[in-house]
């Protein structure tokens, strides 16, 4: 770059020397120095424009390095975040399915209960009709009763309902389903 940089000064140098001879002004000598102190000073820019372009090239190196190392700290944490997370979510999950376990076997309870109520209600209204039918059987068999009574035949006189009612109150291991 210096050499072409100095055989293009040199045909500037020599423009300018044919220029400066033409007006008469100053000698070749002295336009020679011109020339050297104008090519020695661009030099001394440009090596302090390269310095500056290093030293913004190593800023941005050195940005970029620091923001490289944030970046990983950064990912450290998310990455730490994350994994608490996910055992926050199996310790949910886990929770979650003893919480469905447990409203399955409720709902079954509550089923049988309701079940249980249903067929306690039908008994107690089969109950009331029974009590309404057993006081006409009542009637019934105190007429029945009665005949018999008249009548000597014994077989007359049995009251089978009487007899079954007081055989299951004397076998309470005897239980017969309600529903």
């Amino acid at each position: 770059m210096a050499s072409s940089s100095g055989s293009g000064s040199s045909g500037s140098l020599s423009a300018a020397l044919a220029a400066a001879a033409a007006a008469g002004g100053g000698t070749e000598e002295e336009l020679r120095a011109l020339m050297e102190q104008r090519r020695a000073k661009r030099m001394l820019s440009n090596r302090e424009s390269a310095r500056r372009s290093r030293m913004r090239k190593q800023r941005h190196l050195d940005d970029l390095t620091a923001q490289a190392a944030h970046l990983r700290r950064e990912n450290a944490h998310v990455a730490a975040a994350l994994g608490l997370t996910a055992q926050g979510l199996l310790a949910v999950d886990a929770e979650n399915a003893v919480l469905r376990t447990q409203a399955a076997e409720l709902a079954a309870r509550l089923a049988s209960l309701n079940d249980i109520i249903a067929c306690v209600s039908n008994t107690n209204a089969a109950a009331a009709a029974a009590a309404a039918g057993a006081a006409v059987a009542v009637s019934i068999t105190a007429a029945a009763a009665a005949a018999a009574s008249a009548s000597s035949d014994p077989f007359l006189a049995f009251d089978g309902a009487a007899a079954i009612d007081d055989l299951l109150k004397s076998c309470p291991e005897m239980s017969f389903p309600l529903c």
